[in-house]
């Protein structure tokens, strides 16, 4: 059976937390290790965290749960510090605010993988935004292509950080670019394909709602920043040239469509 790392990094989040621990607890899939990176967090997620490690470890669920709370420099330190703890065949990020979108998602997913295949080098899907409250708000405006490639993130970001699951020995092998405040997601994910196509391995599209992603990140927190941060990253994989001529394109076509 596929196991699944699940990371989530948490700091001071006990608003949208427990939506997102009653989640993963309420997964059918048995083989689930889920991380939980919290820094050092002054209000009571650690005490949720607890509790939901208490709740799960009553079930008959064989669900896996670490938590290690401690300060760090910041999220993406934290999910690196996931990836190296990570045991699972797949990893995956799962925030405070976001959830799965079915208690049989992780099942479905896992379908997608033939017994005795190997191992795609990612599984993908598509992506819902939801509120504080968690409500739907959307479809993400991107959707996931049908192929997907290294190159497909010339378009913009066109599959969710949340919904791309990747192999954890690629992950420890190419772990997040500290240099990135904001866009180190995007980098990531294009090395994660990068390195998937050197070693022949497929991109697979679950055609699957992985994840319902909590609108209002960090990245859209400081949207100026992660503008140019997020250009910077896109020129160092395709160029600044085509970089440059393609967000021309999207400026045309924001207007365009307005």
């Amino acid at each position: 059976m596929i196991k699944f790392t699940i990371i989530t990094a948490v700091y001071n989040s006990e608003s949208v937390l427990q939506r997102t621990l009653d989640s993963v607890l309420s997964q059918h899939h048995h083989e689930i290790e889920h991380l939980i990176l919290d820094g050092a967090s002054s209000d009571h997620s650690l005490e949720l965290a607890k509790a939901y490690k208490e709740k799960s470890d009553q079930m008959d669920n064989d669900h896996e749960i670490r938590i290690l709370s401690e300060p760090d420099k910041g999220l993406y330190y934290a999910m690196n510090k996931g990836i190296e703890l990570a045991t699972g065949d797949y990893l995956l990020f799962l925030n405070a605010g976001d959830t799965f979108p079915a208690a049989d998602t992780l099942d479905l997913a896992a379908g997608n993988i033939a017994d005795g295949e190997q191992l795609p080098g990612v599984l993908y899907g598509e992506t819902d935004v939801v509120n504080m409250e968690g409500h739907f708000v959307r479809h993400r405006r991107l959707t996931a292509p049908k192929r997907l490639t290294w190159k497909s993130f010339r378009q913009g970001m066109v599959v969710c950080h949340q919904s791309f699951y990747a192999l954890t020995r690629l992950a420890k092998e190419h772990p997040y670019n500290t240099h990135y405040r904001f866009s180190a997601d995007v980098d990531w994910c294009i090395r994660i394909m990068k390195a998937s196509a050197q070693q022949q391995l497929p991109l697979r599209n679950t055609h699957l709602t992985l994840t319902n992603y909590l609108e209002g990140g960090m990245s859209t927190q400081n949207h100026r920043a992660s503008l140019k941060e997020r250009f910077e990253v896109m020129a160092s994989h395709y160029g600044y040239f085509q970089t440059a001529l393609m967000h021309l394109w999207f400026v045309l076509r924001s207007v365009i469509k307005k």
